[in-house]
């Protein structure tokens, strides 16, 4: 059972320390904010893309990017209509119409959607949570606080689990779970009993087992094996950390 949604690899992204990949998803977020043009949020938008393909997840990322379109899709349709800069007519059907600032405003607003989207997919699709939060223990994080971080990262596949489980062994019983929409509605109400119930038990558990291996102890934790860190790391910080100063300074200038 998978318990987080990394996807183990040996490209050069999967090789990167976690600490530059979360330094490439933080810079790429506060540059969605930063840039000004269209331009340069779709080059930023190609850049994480291309960072994705280049460690074969892009494939894996495409159906989160379909999920998130009727958001893009509700950005320009409420935009291109009740935007209060609305001017210029750009689309008429029939009675409707389209205006050509509420249009680019709600090309602007999916630009950064998915800028965000694909920066956060970097980061969680190739870097394993634990690798991660051993690296910002190693650098003085509390160690409740790569708990956390480590929780969130394996909610939903904990949860995806356990529902896959209990649907099995309800279908084992007799109950319909698979049909038309009727019939998933019907079953969505048994499921749910069984599973907040096996989520609770489920934390209680790690909270004994944590407690029993010394987590709430306040002495410095010891790491089983090296960091290693390599060689090309230096040069993809000091690249994203450098789009990021120059991006902070033209817009202070401009």
């Amino acid at each position: 059972m998978r318990l987080s949604l990394y996807v183990p690899g040996n490209s050069w992204v999967h090789r990167l320390d976690p600490l530059t990949k979360l330094i490439m998803a933080v810079v790429a977020v506060i540059l969605v904010f930063v840039l000004p043009g269209y331009w340069a949020s779709a080059a930023l938008l190609a850049v994480s893309l291309g960072v994705l393909a280049s460690g074969g997840v892009l494939r894996r990322s495409v159906p989160v990017f379909l999920g998130v379109s009727l958001i893009a899709i509700t950005f320009f349709v409420v935009q291109g209509l009740v935007y209060p800069g609305n001017q210029h007519p750009a689309l008429t059907l029939g009675p409707v119409t389209f205006y050509q600032e509420g249009l680019l405003l709600g090309l602007k607003l999916s630009l950064r959607l998915y800028n965000i989207l694909a920066a956060t997919l970097v980061l969680i699709l190739l870097t394993n949570p634990s690798d991660l939060v051993e690296s910002l223990v190693r650098r003085g994080v509390p160690s409740r606080f790569g708990y956390v971080v480590v929780a969130v990262l394996q909610m939903i596949p904990n949860m995806a689990a356990t529902t896959g489980t209990i649907m099995d062994a309800q279908r084992s019983r007799g109950m319909e779970t698979e049909g038309s929409l009727w019939t998933r509605m019907r079953a969505f109400i048994p499921l749910m009993g069984p599973l907040v119930t096996s989520s609770l038990i489920a934390t209680e558990e790690r909270a004994l087992a944590l407690e029993v291996r010394g987590f709430s102890g306040n002495r410095k934790p010891t790491f089983l094996h090296e960091e290693v860190i390599p060689p090309y790391a230096w040069a993809v910080r000091a690249l994203y950390l450098a789009a990021l100063i120059l991006a902070i300074a033209g817009r202070w200038i401009g």
